[in-house]
């Protein structure tokens, strides 16, 4: 196996954590895979990778080296690029993912639109409420939202939400406002089945409000949808309830003791050396989710694509 099938098989085990995960990503066998690191190790007289039945971990040589593979890797394929045409366009399919509802409002709208320009091109919108390893579950992009782990992701930062307290003028008509955190106690409360028993705000502000939910729903249309119909108070991030509150169906509760935002990243595993698909999907992505007020609260209005952003590495 070439040096450079090498490094790309090694890079691909440190993001991923481990062989299989990489075997998966590479569509080799994990012998295979195992075998590539091991002739690597040999050709240059270091380990680089520490192995036990669980985890995989770098060495202090290792963690230089993947460094320098990155970058390494990264210059080959802008230079094969470079050489094949810059203009060369998107083809294959696209996968991305995102939190259910964030991805039906705002991640839906922004894939229809990059197929409408790609017309070749075919995606795979995986929906999901929790965190998944974009390269084991074969990911190309994701929407993230809140702090990001060291994970090796490449992140751009496009926006941020809060938990927002919110009822129907209905109810709030019935039983009054709410004008502090405490007078909680004294309200219909909706919650959520996977949410902790008290709400918190932000510090010194009745910090921790304890909530006893008359009616508890598992999912968050479920909630959102028994707030609309005036069955009482309802903790939801700002995306989920953006609409409602747009259209008077919501009123907003609180907003002096809400918390701090949460970030919303845009994030890919490859960076600079993802192919044409993905960086013109984040491109796009990026713009759009940007210039939504609903997703970015310093928007000023639609925008045409950015320059190109500075890639943190989350």
């Amino acid at each position: 196996m070439d040096r450079w099938q090498g490094m790309r098989v090694f890079v691909r085990v440190a993001e991923s954590g481990g062989f299989a995960g990489a075997a998966r990503a590479l569509h080799m066998s994990p012998p295979a895979v195992t075998r590539a690191v091991a002739a690597l190790e040999a050709a240059i007289g270091t380990r680089l990778l520490t192995r036990t039945t669980r985890t995989v971990r770098l060495t202090e040589a290792g963690a230089r080296y993947l460094e320098d593979c990155r970058r390494i890797l990264a210059e080959i394929e802008e230079a094969e690029a470079a050489a094949a045409g810059a203009t060369a366009r998107p083809t294959g399919t696209l996968t991305v993912t995102a939190p259910v509802q964030f991805g039906r409002l705002y991640v839906l709208p922004v894939i229809a639109e990059f197929l409408d320009h790609y017309p070749e091109m075919a995606a795979r919108a995986l929906f999901l409420d929790r965190v998944i390893n974009l390269v084991e579950d074969g990911a190309d992009v994701g929407v993230r939202i809140g702090a990001l782990p060291d994970s090796g992701l490449s992140a751009i930062r496009v926006g941020s939400v809060r938990s927002v307290v919110c009822a129907a003028p209905a109810y709030l008509k019935r039983h009054g406002h709410p004008q502090v955190p405490g007078d909680l106690t004294g309200h219909a409360v909706i919650g959520r089945s996977d949410h902790a028993a008290a709400w918190r705000f932000g510090p010194g502000r009745d910090a921790a409000v304890p909530v006893r939910p008359r009616l508890t729903c598992n999912t968050i249309d479920g909630a959102l949808a028994a707030a609309l119909d005036g069955r009482g108070i309802v903790r939801l991030l700002s995306y989920q309830v953006a609409p409602a509150l747009a259209e008077g169906r919501l009123t907003r509760l609180l907003p002096e003791h809400e918390g701090s935002p949460m970030p919303v990243h845009v994030v890919s595993p490859e960076g600079r050396r993802a192919p044409a698909k993905v960086r013109a999907f984040i491109d796009l992505a990026v713009a759009r989710l940007r210039a939504d007020r609903r997703v970015n609260p310093e928007a000023d209005g639609p925008k045409g694509p950015p320059p190109p952003s500075r890639r943190e590495r989350a």
